[in-house]
């Protein structure tokens, strides 16, 4: 069965890094496109970022452009954002996902305070 799951969140302080991890298994990963998607406390999803099946391509919402990175690595089935920077309105829960195909991690918890 399908098992996306996120790791590397915890507590930073804010201008601080992390780097999250989603390790994939039981679908072709290296034919999906895959996207970082969060949710602060008491407020809907927000799109973070994505990137191709080749990982050649990228996108970025605003808000976090310039400080974090999406990459991946087929050969280990592997997704990863590096987040650089953070500020506190980045607290929430991280998820990775292929949501054209309702693929969806667990979530890792980021939370950005002094």
């Amino acid at each position: 069965q399908v098992q996306l799951v996120e790791s590397g969140g915890g507590l930073v302080q804010p201008g601080g890094s992390l780097r999250l991890s989603c390790a994939a298994s039981g679908f072709t990963f290296n034919t999906y496109w895959m996207h970082w998607v969060r949710q602060a406390p008491g407020k809907g999803l927000e799109w973070v970022s994505a990137i191709n099946s080749g990982g050649s391509i990228t996108y970025y919402a605003d808000s976090v452009k310039g400080r974090f990175t999406i990459s991946r690595d087929n050969a280990k089935n592997t997704l990863y954002l590096q987040m650089n920077s953070l500020k506190p309105e980045g607290t929430a829960l991280y998820y990775c996902a292929s949501p054209s195909s309702d693929y969806w991690g667990q979530g890792t918890q980021v939370t950005v305070s002094s």
